[in-house]
């Protein structure tokens, strides 16, 4: 009897430590799947950082950033908790990123596009201050001649950077023709032919001088003139004196009216009114033998109104401030 009480006796210790060691093992187990030993983050880039703590199960904090001369940019300065420590998944790990080293050597724009600069000054943390404009025989057009600071010194991200940007070779130079007398209709055709620009159009009233014809012109008549140059210039006009060409309309407009000659082909009409400097297309588009265009030109309004055929000035009319 006593035997049978040893055996069992042995045989319930022995079930107790199989069941202590099953349950010891399986908790064992289940606690390794829910912690993580977290791995060293310092000096590593962000990217790699983020792919790694998502496939451990952790989520990454970014705590804010600071510069450093011994981190590069966009690396990890700090983290927390700090390398070997367990922790369960799905806790955060706080990290701050680095800023790169405050102070840079000036990178060397000269000769790039004013774009590839921008990039670069963006990429090393740096602001685009003053850009001045100068022509050049040597360096392309919107490329960087010079540059404040210069190349190779130092400076602090977030400095400012001033730029020397080429405008081209210089653009043929002429001399400015004399417009004074001339009426706008063969004053334009000069202009053109000397590659410059019509600006403003004003109009002035001198009695002595006869009507319709240019008084005043800027530039002045043999001034040096650069291809493009803009002209402003003053017709000797009555003051009050309405346009021709014109016939009153209702709601503070007037109605133009052109009518394209008899004939077989379409032409190109465009009709352009210039005022105060600035020029605006009302029309542009064929037309056929015969069709009439009708246009509203706003009322007390000071400008030029240039209508051309197939690229060629055809009628001017004057439209005073009434």
């Amino acid at each position: 009897m006593s035997r049978i009480i040893k055996i069992a006796a042995l045989l319930l210790i022995f079930i107790l430590v199989v069941g202590v060691s099953a349950y010891l093992t399986l908790t064992l187990i289940i606690k390794s799947e829910d912690t993580v030993v977290v791995p060293d983050l310092v000096g590593k880039d962000v990217v790699y950082v983020l792919e790694l703590l998502t496939d451990l199960g952790l989520n990454a904090k970014v705590k804010g950033s600071e510069y450093s001369n011994e981190v590069s940019k966009n690396h990890i300065i700090f983290q927390e908790p700090e390398p070997g420590a367990e922790i369960k998944k799905g806790r955060d790990i706080k990290i701050i990123l680095s800023k790169g080293a405050r102070s840079i050597l000036m990178p060397n724009l000269k000769g790039l596009s004013l774009q590839q600069a921008r990039i670069i000054m963006e990429e090393n943390s740096l602001c685009q201050e003053e850009i001045s404009i100068t022509y050049s025989d040597n360096i392309k057009k919107d490329e960087i001649i010079a540059q404040v600071p210069s190349t190779g010194t130092m400076i602090n991200r977030g400095g400012r950077v001033n730029l020397l940007v080429s405008l081209g070779i210089w653009p043929p130079a002429y001399k400015m023709p004399n417009l004074k007398g001339h009426s706008l209709d063969s004053a334009i055709p000069l202009i053109e032919s000397s590659n410059l620009a019509l600006g403003e159009i004003k109009s002035s009233f001198y009695k002595d001088k006869p009507l319709n014809v240019i008084v005043d012109q800027e530039p002045l008549s043999g001034h040096r003139v650069i291809e493009g140059s803009i002209v402003s210039l003053v017709i000797n006009r009555k003051p009050g004196r309405k346009a021709q060409g014109l016939f009153h309309g209702a709601n503070g407009f007037d109605l133009f009216r052109y009518r394209l000659k008899s004939g077989f082909l379409k032409r190109r009409i465009r009709v352009s009114l210039n005022s105060y400097g600035v020029s605006n297309d009302l029309f542009d588009g064929l037309m056929k033998p015969g069709e009439e265009i009708w246009l509203l030109i706003p009322k007390n309004t000071d400008a030029t109104l240039f209508l051309y055929e197939d690229g060629e000035l055809a009628e001017t009319n004057i439209y005073d401030d009434w």
